[in-house]
């Protein structure tokens, strides 16, 4: 006996999902959820571990961290762009508002 070899985990979105009818398996429609809020928190756990390198960069470099940290800066803001729990990375039919047809009056 001996340990695995590795752990495989199921990374992408689920199968049977169709965007253009999320409510047509209700399954899927939770499975697919349940995979954007993974993902987004692998995000925002990433931009967490950036800001604590910048932060360690920033008191060790002392004044020359506006040269040294540079590329740390730039990979945070890159990382915390698109991060939150808004509407940014969904697709637009599954938000905004509704259209209503306006009925002609004759």
């Amino acid at each position: 006996m001996g340990r695995k070899k590795g752990v495989e985990f199921d990374e992408g979105p689920p199968d049977g999902f169709d965007p253009n009818n999320p409510y047509k398996d209700p399954v899927a429609f939770f499975e697919m959820r349940e995979h954007l809020v993974r993902e987004k928190w692998i995000d925002i756990e990433k931009a967490k571990i950036l800001r604590e390198k910048l932060r360690w960069c920033y008191r060790i470099e002392g004044v020359n961290h506006l040269q040294k940290c540079r590329h740390l800066v730039q990979q945070y803001l890159d990382a915390t762009r698109g991060v939150g729990w808004g509407k940014d990375l969904r697709p637009p039919f599954m938000h905004g508002p509704k259209v209503v047809e306006a009925v002609e009056a004759e």
